[in-house]
């Protein structure tokens, strides 16, 4: 190794034991409200019931705050929400993807692909994950996506790292929620559910900043 490649070595290794110092001297903010639950009710024409996992699923989850909602409209159409959150102490993220939990519950994956999503809080679009599942004769369209700092909308887990760092760094706060859409559908509705996932998930953009949880 060249002397210059030492010297910037060296220089790296103490800027970044530098920043973990400081890092733990701040400690970590608390959440002192979670504000998640008081997403509306209704959204788009779509009426929600609360609906809560067991024990154990939970558990599993370790959220700081979840909240699994089924909205159905006046056609019978239902769609379902879960937003699970996780406060900087834990780390701002799950390591649960949609794929495994999908897998062992039985499901077989047949598509997953980007979708560009448009709304009033993101008119130039942002990039939400679809999948397309499969399970006996019925089928799943679901968008998922993470999210950090309230309006930072990303589409993998590796994004998301990089935002909580740099929360981290700069708010001393790295929290981050993982959101989940989906419907339940025949083979012959598919591309009808996708477009009501699809409208719906761009309309939960707009509203999941108002109701982010409050750390300090």
């Amino acid at each position: 190794m060249s002397k210059k490649s030492f010297t910037i070595s060296l220089a790296v290794l103490l800027v970044t034991i530098g920043l973990v110092a400081l890092i733990a001297k701040r400690g970590s903010p608390v959440i002192v409200q979670t504000n998640l639950e008081k997403i509306p009710m209704e959204i788009a024409g779509y009426v929600a019931t609360e609906d809560y996992f067991s024990d154990s699923i939970s558990r599993e989850l370790d959220t700081d705050k979840y909240i699994y909602r089924h909205y159905r409209n006046d056609a019978g159409k239902e769609i379902d929400l879960y937003v699970g959150y996780y406060g900087t102490v834990k780390g701002g993220r799950t390591w649960h993807t949609p794929h495994g939990c999908l897998s062992a519950g039985g499901w077989l994956a047949l598509k997953a692909h980007k979708v560009r999503a448009v709304s009033n809080s993101y008119p130039k679009g942002v990039n939400l994950n679809y999948i397309l599942a499969r399970k006996g004769e019925t089928f799943a369209c679901l968008i998922h996506w993470y999210q950090s700092a309230g309006k930072k909308v990303l589409s993998t887990g590796f994004e998301q790292n990089i935002e909580r760092f740099k929360g981290r760094i700069l708010h001393n706060r790295n929290d981050g929620a993982f959101i989940e859409v989906y419907i339940l559908t025949t083979e012959n509705e598919i591309e009808e559910a996708k477009l009501l996932v699809k409208n719906f998930s761009e309309k939960l953009l707009d509203l999941l900043p108002g109701y982010w949880p409050v750390e300090e």
